[in-house]
């Protein structure tokens, strides 16, 4: 899958119960061979992709291509990844913590 084709499938896959009464704005900062700005607005227990990403998210995650599609996939660990520095996080840590329930995994 594409750095945009893994976006579009997480907006696809939200999980709805994860996502009521979240009023928050996610945006990755992906690096690698497919670059890109994506940012997911959860709002109402729905979710909307915004490429490009917006002015101010409540949290960023900087991340490569293929550390996110591992991440996505199941191959690498989120925590490990936050741990060895493979993805860094700016803003509200505790919303990082919710993200692993808050997409289920594309198909």
């Amino acid at each position: 899958m594409t750095t945009a084709e893994i976006f579009d499938a997480m907006v696809q896959n939200v999980n709805p119960s994860a996502a009521s009464g979240l009023n928050k704005t996610f945006q990755w900062n992906i690096t690698g061979d497919d670059p890109g700005v994506y940012a997911i607005k959860v709002e109402n227990g729905q979710a909307e992709l915004i490429k490009g990403g917006v002015e101010k998210p409540d949290i960023t995650l900087t991340v490569s291509d293929k550390d996110w599609a591992s991440i996505v996939e199941g191959k690498l660990d989120p925590t490990t990844a936050f741990m060895t520095g493979k993805i860094k996080i700016s803003g509200d840590m505790m919303l990082a913590m919710r993200l692993q329930n808050l997409f289920n995994r594309p198909r």
